[in-house]
């Protein structure tokens, strides 16, 4: 994670604006203090969503809808978009938002649990090109079997925040006791990431932290779901 807020400020400074829609979803949840991918990972998800030219994308962390609707505005026009969000405050926010976009009629939200949509998307074998995880840190290693199930071969997961800050480097000692099981799972995630049959991995240290992770191996037999 880049930790030189000059370098980080000059960075941004090359953004491009954004469309209108996207500048006031930004500005609503930056008020609001909702939690919103930063400028530099947004540009590095939109990029990958140019040079893989997903057909099916699924989210995992509506909030606002606020990725949800960069990558709307870069994916194929004959791409798709399935969100998910539990939190009703945020649920109303991004129905909003969406419906007030281009993209409304290829974007759907369900609303509910993460996990209990993975399971029903895994028993329905159903395929996705591109997958973006940035909801509950603590899920995210429970949830890895079901992602790599609904992965096709070839297709990219990105997953945010994975860094924490930089905590993820410490001591379970050095950390409250609140945050440890956060530290612990997301250590776990990524060691499971890194040395998993079938997923090659990169870490890359910008915004809180990204990995990206693509799916070389066809056989979904050797994946085990131990939920």
């Amino acid at each position: 994670m880049i930790t030189n807020a000059r370098l980080v400020n000059y960075i941004h400074s090359l953004e491009p604006d954004q469309s209108e829609i996207l500048e006031a979803v930004r500005k609503e949840a930056l008020a609001a203090d909702v939690p919103i991918i930063r400028d530099e990972t947004a540009a590095l998800l939109k990029c990958l969503i140019r040079i893989i030219n997903p057909k099916r994308i699924l989210e995992i962390g509506a909030a606002v809808g606020y990725s949800a609707l960069i990558m709307a505005e870069v994916m194929p026009e004959s791409a798709t978009i399935l969100t998910v969000e539990s939190y009703e405050p945020r649920i109303r926010e991004a129905r909003r938002n969406f419906m007030h976009s281009p993209y409304h009629d290829r974007i759907t939200l369900v609303e509910g649990d993460a996990g209990e949509l993975l399971r029903r998307l895994t028993e329905e074998k159903q395929n996705f090109d591109f997958i973006f995880l940035d909801a509950a840190k603590a899920q995210y290693p429970l949830w890895l079997p079901y992602l790599m199930r609904l992965m096709r071969p070839g297709a990219v997961l990105v997953s945010d925040n994975i860094l924490q800050e930089g905590s993820i480097i410490e001591s379970r000692y050095q950390i409250a006791r609140r945050d440890r099981t956060i530290h612990a799972r997301m250590r776990e995630y990524l060691y499971t990431l890194k040395h998993t049959e079938g997923l090659e991995t990169a870490i890359v240290p910008i915004g809180d932290g990204i990995s990206i992770s693509t799916r070389y191996q066809e056989d979904n037999n050797k994946i085990e779901i131990g939920l």
